[in-house]
């Protein structure tokens, strides 16, 4: 109790009135709540609660063995639940440790052989640490599954079949998630005995206070967008989500040659490198965060102001995820996403899953204040735009006029200052220089 007054909580989110109690109770529960409404409290405080009785200080391992497994499915998201389990457990003697791969494995066994009654670890590198004896499960009392609809997604299924069978019968399950589809319910159906369902919102609901807008975009426009947006706008800590590493890189790069404050998060990536950019975005050294959905997930950063969906993403319910790292604990946050014509498709099946229209917007982009390639977008490869030299303001003002296509040709005198380099050449290749 003293640490959620530390934390600043005074009155509990609505998944947290409904769940914590049946959690208390010892009852396997099923939750769905929007994302940003306190699923972590719901299933943490509850889980210490009962773990009470265990708590000691005795330095021995064999006195903190794991009786608390959460399961995520990525890294951010693991790391994230320990650092809430850490700040609600800164005043008992118990301890909570946090696995997961892409790092060091050597520090983590070190910790899970000090012992510890919480682990939250990452289906693949739990199994790690299984095979080479650094865990034992045996003593699991409870489990959760933090985001199952993700862990489905992204082939966890058969790791989750070997660890369950890993724990003792008679264990205590929960399960969290943004959205409840009907493999997710299939899911708990097969891991937990009898549980309650809890959903406080509607299915795949989208946060009331995250206004929402979609703007007819394509190409580099989008990223003139975003510059336009954080620049006109001020804004900082922006999330801009991408449908593929690569895409995710290019993106940040350019967005740093024009200018804005950018970095990107994806699979490719180090576990060094991803929590690097993290602690910056966390930090408000970023104005942007280019993400994939390795993000969507597990990234809570008070104050987000904006999620960007530069692409629209393939799978509706990502959307529902996306647009939940704004709006957070009740703030208002926005929601924008660009759609060229093929992925109108995309938008239409977020309609659908929502059950609301998003309203569509027309945002005139200012022509970009330094040169670009001509042909980042028109059409050719080469050359630089006079046009791109103009003010900002002129965009406004004046029509859009294609640039004057580039040739091949080249000036007279630069044929001819190249001739000696070719006889030198020919000289060194042995060769008489014949010309052409």
């Amino acid at each position: 109790m003293q640490a959620i007054d530390d934390a600043g909580y005074t009155t509990a989110t609505p998944i947290q009135a409904a769940a914590v109690p049946l959690a208390i109770a010892g009852r396997d529960v099923m939750g769905a709540a929007q994302t940003g409404t306190g699923k972590t409290a719901a299933f943490a405080l509850p889980i210490l609660h009962r773990l009470m009785p265990f708590a000691t200080t005795s330095a021995s391992p064999a006195r903190h063995p794991v009786r608390a497994l959460i399961l995520t499915p990525t890294r951010e998201l693991a790391d994230q639940v320990y650092e809430s389990v850490a700040l609600y457990s800164r005043h008992v003697p118990l301890r909570a440790a946090v696995v997961f791969g892409g790092v060091d494995i050597r520090p983590q066994r070190d910790a899970l052989r000090r012992g510890c009654e919480i682990l939250i670890a990452t289906p693949g590198r739990l199994l790690d640490h299984v095979e080479q004896k650094n865990v034992n499960l045996g003593q699991v009392g409870i489990l959760v599954l933090d985001e199952a609809d993700r862990m489905l997604d992204m082939g966890f299924l058969p790791d989750l079949d070997r660890i369950v069978r890993l724990l003792p019968p008679g264990r205590q399950g929960l399960l969290f998630s943004a959205t409840f589809s009907n493999e997710i319910r299939k899911l708990g159906r097969s891991f937990l005995h009898n549980p309650v369902e809890v959903e406080v919102a509607a299915r795949n609901a989208t946060a009331e206070n995250v206004s929402q807008v979609a703007y007819p975009l394509s190409g580099d426009d989008k990223r003139h967008a975003i510059v336009h947006l954080v620049k006109s706008r001020g804004l900082n800590q922006v999330i801009v989500f991408s449908n593929t590493k690569l895409g995710a890189s290019r993106l940040a790069r350019l967005l740093e040659r024009d200018g804005v404050k950018a970095e990107s998060i994806h699979g490719n990536k180090s576990q060094i490198e991803r929590m690097k950019a993290l602690d910056a975005f966390k930090a408000g050294d970023l104005e942007v965060l280019v993400a994939t959905d390795v993000a969507a997930r597990g990234l809570d950063v008070a104050g987000v102001p904006c999620v960007i969906n530069y692409d629209l993403p393939y799978n509706a319910e990502d959307y529902v995820h996306r647009i939940g790292r704004t709006g957070r604990a009740g703030a208002s946050g926005e929601a924008i996403a660009f759609y060229a014509p093929d992925e109108e498709r995309y938008l239409l099946d977020i309609e659908k899953l929502i059950k609301l229209q998003i309203p569509r917007g027309q945002l005139e982009l200012p022509r970009a204040s330094r040169r670009r390639p001509v042909g980042s977008h028109r059409g050719g490869t080469h050359g630089w735009s006079k046009q791109a030299e103009a003010p900002i303001d002129d965009f406004f003002t004046k029509p859009y006029e294609p640039s004057t296509p580039h040739t091949s040709a080249k000036p007279a005198q630069t044929r001819a200052s190249v001739a000696p380099a070719r006889r030198s050449v020919g000289v060194l290749l042995g060769g008489a220089h014949k010309p052409s």
